[in-house]
């Protein structure tokens, strides 16, 4: 089994911080994804693909992963830079 570990990003309706610092392990499909004949819904008989878990911080995560025995690869996310700028430069 492997897993990737990442940091939850934002979703596109949340401007605010909340809910950013969470690290999820997610592992990856062992079974490649099939369209249903009747439905034509995307599926696959992978179970663990299914399984999300949350951890407070990345160290967390990786100590479960190695008691578990799970193969695991960490994505970090890059540093966000603010650009900090008045209004009235919208307008030079």
């Amino acid at each position: 089994m492997t897993a990737i570990i990442y940091q939850q990003p934002k979703s596109a309706m949340q401007s605010g911080k909340a809910k950013v610092d969470t690290w999820i392990l997610e592992f990856e499909q062992s079974e490649k994804r099939r369209a249903d004949p009747l439905m034509g819904w995307t599926g696959s008989g992978d179970t663990q693909a299914q399984v999300k878990l949350k951890f407070p911080t990345k160290e967390a995560a990786l100590e479960y992963a190695q008691r578990q025995g799970i193969v695991a690869r960490v994505h970090s996310t890059p540093r966000k830079t603010m650009k900090i700028q008045a209004y009235a430069d919208n307008f030079r």
